[in-house]
């Protein structure tokens, strides 16, 4: 279903703006359901941040589509797309981690086949509608990303080159659409190496790559990604690289690259569309990038980019691993889509080697672009900061790094290891705790929710279990606890008129059995007891991650406030805060002292699937029962025989 709306346009013009996400992307994930810097998380940070901005109310959101074979053929081999397409069939179910093995950074699930043929598709459902004029411009919030994806070869966390194989439908399938000239900015940290040797000697193909490079030490560590990179052929001078020397360039950095060689030869490239390999990993607080770009330095760098084809832009979602920089510099980037007026400064000069830099390309380059072959002025190249230390840095606010900006030991080895190839890839979550930025917790621990919980945590010990850590009689293993253990500011009980059930064959906490959920629907005759913790937000968050028993990286949290005050804009309300999870979808139940009460249960779909019979309804197991009969019983709601009959009356209707 697509849903459109306009934007007003400063000039007074109408913009049509396209968004597109789809939930099934979220089904590429590590088999093992350990940490990996690209998982679903990725795209529902971007999505939530979205929603809780407003922006898709303002936007055309597009349904994504899974790609048709023909067109990944203009990009791959016909080998590489028969093994991405049956990787996920159970064909391979006993082989598949040995073949992604054999990639470099790869992984492959039973659901990585669907999620790379929707981001192949989605690219180019977009950039098709924009090239017709249907959309002024559009993202595409896509994963896996693509951009290090090359004809043969899945490498570097990219599947299907989606970029390259949207940039090849326009300019072969849909002549009749006028575009011959296509720009592709590649503003992720890594080289777009895949996107760089599908159109080496293609005229029609402007590649302009910025990327974190030294001296091919830096992912995908070769000199694919040199400035003396220009490309052959017809295609000579139509690759520009812009390689780094060091970490943590930030907005001045990238701005003086846009002024002084992108925007000079795309003006003379003057393009028909402008395709955007949108990384954030350059972000501030990315743990693999260790760059410094802020929000408001993509703004700028967009906007910048909006001069070229009539504002034809297409943007696709490549890299950034830290949930809050790629959701707030996304947001940035659909504000300037939808004209709003940029507000911001970057007042710091560049480094020296970034100036070093920009001269080579421009040298390197100047034969087939004129505009590049004046001298920069001197007084301009002497405005630099401090050179920035060579080696892997991030500019998080990890207590990691010294007060001089210095990155430890332990975090440079953690993303060295986050770089190497994926059999050599292992990040437990005290590593990840390590590298996390505690910024969000200070300031989520300042403010308070109501926790309404209707199942086991309705028992006080139990609950404890989530804040303090540890287990309680009939727990199979213990839980890790929050990182503030202070035990709740107050309890309190009420009733709403929600449907309580139990479902699910068994769980890893309780065995076999049923736990309780919540349709999050409510109806006047039904009734539930919710026994109610003050806690932080905070302490919700850390909740909400082991209650979907989640290896999710807790550099950022799952429920922000800005999320906090969008689903409190009207109740009831829910927002599913995780790509994957049995309680993944937060419900709000109203206020208590003005003080919002959230509890969580199974998203809609596995709602359905429980109605349909898909999943099965369950009574509890002996135990899990217990717990709820010690809290409703301990909380004064209920004797033991009506808490059993509570329970048996939850347990025995039909949904």
């Amino acid at each position: 279903m697509e849903v459109s709306a306009e934007s007003q346009s400063s000039n007074g013009g109408q913009r049509r703006v396209g968004i597109l996400y789809d939930e099934r992307m979220c089904s590429h994930h590590t088999p093992d359901g350990d940490y990996h810097p690209e998982n679903p998380n990725r795209i529902r940070a971007i999505w939530n941040k979205l929603q809780s901005a407003h922006i898709p109310q303002r936007c055309v959101v597009l349904d994504a589509k899974e790609v048709e074979d023909r067109y990944v053929l203009s990009a791959h081999s016909k080998k590489h797309v028969d093994l991405i397409r049956n990787i996920s069939s159970k064909q391979f179910d006993s082989r598949r981690s040995r073949i992604a093995s054999k990639f470099n950074s790869i992984y492959f699930n039973d659901g990585s086949s669907e999620a790379a043929s929707l981001a192949a598709g989605s690219v180019i459902e977009v950039a098709e509608r924009v090239a017709k004029g249907e959309l002024s411009s559009a993202f595409a919030i896509v994963r896996p990303p693509g951009h290090h994806a090359e004809h043969n070869e899945a490498m570097g966390f990219c599947l299907f080159n989606n970029v390259a194989i949207a940039a090849n439908f326009l300019l072969n399938e849909r002549p009749e659409l006028g575009i011959k000239k296509i720009l592709i900015v590649d503003w992720d940290v890594h080289h777009g190496n895949g996107t760089q040797k599908m159109f080496w000697n293609d005229s029609r193909v402007l590649f302009f790559s910025v990327h974190r490079h030294e001296f091919g030490s830096f992912y995908p560590s070769n000199d694919d990604g040199f400035y003396t990179m220009i490309g052959e052929g017809l295609g000579a001078g139509y690759n520009i690289n812009v390689p780094w020397e060091n970490g943590r360039c930030g907005d001045a950095d990238y701005l003086a690259v846009w002024d002084h060689i992108l925007l000079p030869v795309a003006k003379e490239f003057n393009p028909d569309i402008v395709i955007i390999s949108a990384g954030f990993d350059a972000a501030v607080g990315d743990p693999l990038g260790g760059c410094r770009v802020t929000p408001y330095g993509y703004s700028v760098m967009l906007k910048k980019l909006m001069n070229f084809a009539q504002g034809k832009i297409v943007l696709a979602l490549e890299g950034g691993y830290n949930l809050d920089s790629i959701a707030n510099s996304v947001v940035a980037c659909m504000e300037v889509l939808l004209d709003t007026p940029i507000s911001g400064s970057s007042e710091e000069y560049p480094f020296e080697s970034t100036w070093r830099v920009i001269q080579a390309v421009r040298q390197e380059l100047s034969v087939f672009w004129p505009t590049l072959a004046d001298e920069l002025p001197a007084k301009l190249i002497s405005q630099t900061v401090a050179p920035a230390p060579n080696i892997l840095s991030s500019s998080s606010n990890s207590e990691a790094e010294d007060e001089n900006g210095a990155v430890s030991e332990n975090l440079e080895e953690v993303l060295q290891g986050l770089i190497q190839p994926l059999s050599n890839l292992k990040v437990d979550e005290d590593s990840q705790v390590e590298v996390a930025s505690n910024a969000w917790r200070l300031e989520l621990s300042k403010i308070d929710i109501w926790y309404a919980t209707f199942g086991s945590n309705m028992w006080k010990p139990r609950f404890l279990c989530y804040i303090e850590g540890g287990q309680v009689e009939g727990m199979r293993k213990p839980s890790s606890g929050s990182t503030n253990k202070t035990p709740p500011k107050e309890i309190a009980w009420k009733t709403y008129p929600y449907r309580l059930y139990f479902g699910r064959e068994s769980t890893s906490s309780w065995g076999p059995g049923g736990v309780a959920f919540l349709n999050p629907e409510s109806k006047i005759e039904d009734k539930a007891y919710f026994c109610m913790y003050r806690i932080t937000l905070e302490q919700f968050n850390d909740v909400l991650c082991q209650e979907n028993n989640s290896s999710y990286n807790m550099t950022s949290p799952l429920f922000d406030l800005p999320t906090l005050m969008s689903i409190t804009s009207k109740e009831p309300n829910s927002l599913e805060a995780l790509g994957r999870g049995w309680y993944r979808n937060v419900v709000y139940l109203g206020k208590e002292q003005d003080i919002p009460i959230l509890t969580m249960t199974c998203s809609q779909s596995d709602l359905k699937r429980f109605k349909s019979g898909e999943f099965p309804l369950r009574p509890p197991c002996e135990a899990y029962a217990s717990t709820l009969i010690k809290g409703l019983v301990g909380g004064g709601q209920l004797s033991e025989e009506e808490a059993k009959a509570y329970i048996q009356e939850a347990s025995s209707k039909s949904l």
